[in-house]
């Protein structure tokens, strides 16, 4: 079945996409840090100054504009170290496909992850080696600057979360040599890790300056509230990357391609199950936060302040959700989309009707 005979599913998404007010100015100094990195080359062809992105390629993937959906609270500089971690990441991912995904040099990708995992030290104020490619530049500037003290406590599992994230590449290519496609249950955690979803509770704390409070985050709730609002990033990705990891990259780590395989359905079946999957994944975070949240925030005896933290931090998960649904659904990095840019058919404060964002407390 070719591409153009998939019918492509629109997902589910109730939480009103709303765009933070500094996108202007994030809009116009976009390429700075991309440039002082090494990510971008000239426009003719993207290895001329060893850039990972040509300026034109920069542009069609529109990070500022992702960054602006997905935390519309954010402070400019909270959004402006966000937007910087979205580019390194993105950069990693394409730096990544094109040295070695295409080529199938797993050595090389070992050796270059390797080297990556020394930039992600365990403690503050260790030594880096110096950088030697606009990948490791990236993220050795972000070890100077992604840690404020109020979030101290994630350094570790932060950089234990890209540490994972590196080294699912390295598993993602190996899968892809050997035409190994990953088991349904395997893959739901494994996309966790390849996804980079286990940073996405960062950068809420980051944007909205609230934390899920210490008396519950290790509860049973919490932790599966966490596990949902992660799946739903990396499953509904594969579903828009369909064509682009699938047919281009020729990739078997896509949950389209793991169904297919896993229950021996066709490529629209496994689409279908694909979107029911992750609108599953999307309901669950709504019932934990109406249904077990309260009573979890009830049971603790949180406080009106901690009560309102939670709230805070609930309200960035959902933000984070719909403003990468509106970039995996509007972006022209993402071929097959052909809806118009959220920020050109809604206002920044819109919400459709019986659409809130929900409370805990």
């Amino acid at each position: 079945m070719t591409l153009q005979a998939i019918e492509l599913p629109v997902l589910r998404m109730p939480y009103p996409v709303r765009v933070n007010p500094y996108l202007p100015v994030l809009h116009e100094e976009t390429e700075t840090w991309a440039r002082e990195m090494g990510m971008l080359g000239s426009d003719e062809a993207p290895s001329a100054r060893r850039g990972i992105w040509t300026l034109s390629q920069f542009h069609t993937m529109a990070v500022d504009q992702l960054t602006a959906w997905a935390l519309p609270d954010a402070s400019l500089a909270g959004l402006r170290l966000n937007h910087r971690f979205n580019l390194w990441a993105l950069a990693w991912d394409d730096y990544f496909a094109s040295a070695f995904k295409q080529t199938g040099d797993l050595v090389a990708a070992q050796v270059f992850t390797a080297r990556l995992h020394a930039f992600l030290p365990a403690e503050p104020g260790a030594r880096l080696p110096q950088p030697v490619n606009a990948v490791e530049r990236g993220l050795a500037d972000l070890q100077q600057r992604l840690f404020p003290p109020r979030l101290a406590h994630w350094r570790q599992r932060l950089n234990q979360a890209l540490a994972r994230y590196v080294d699912a590449g390295v598993q993602e290519l190996a899968n892809s040599r050997a035409g190994r496609v990953p088991d349904v249950i395997e893959y739901s955690q494994f996309r966790r890790e390849s996804f980079a979803a286990y940073t996405a509770p960062y950068s809420v704390e980051l944007a909205t300056g609230a934390r899920i409070p210490e008396q519950i985050r290790h509860s049973r709730t919490v932790r599966a509230l966490l596990d949902a609002f992660m799946d739903y990033m990396g499953l509904a990705n594969d579903i828009a990357s369909y064509q682009r990891e699938v047919h281009e990259e020729h990739d078997v780590n896509n949950l389209v391609v793991v169904l297919e395989t896993s229950l021996g359905i066709t490529v629209q079946e496994a689409m279908r199950a694909a979107a029911d999957l992750v609108t599953a994944r999307l309901r669950h975070f709504e019932h934990l936060i109406q249904s077990e949240l309260p009573s979890l925030v009830q049971r603790a005896g949180l406080n009106h302040d901690e009560r309102t933290e939670l709230d805070g931090w609930v309200r960035g998960a959902c933000s984070f959700l719909s403003g990468l649904h509106a970039w995996y659904s509007g972006a022209p990095r993402y071929a097959a989309a052909s809806d118009p840019l959220p920020e050109q058919r809604t206002s920044t404060a819109a919400v459709s009707a019986g659409e809130r964002y929900p409370s805990v407390s």
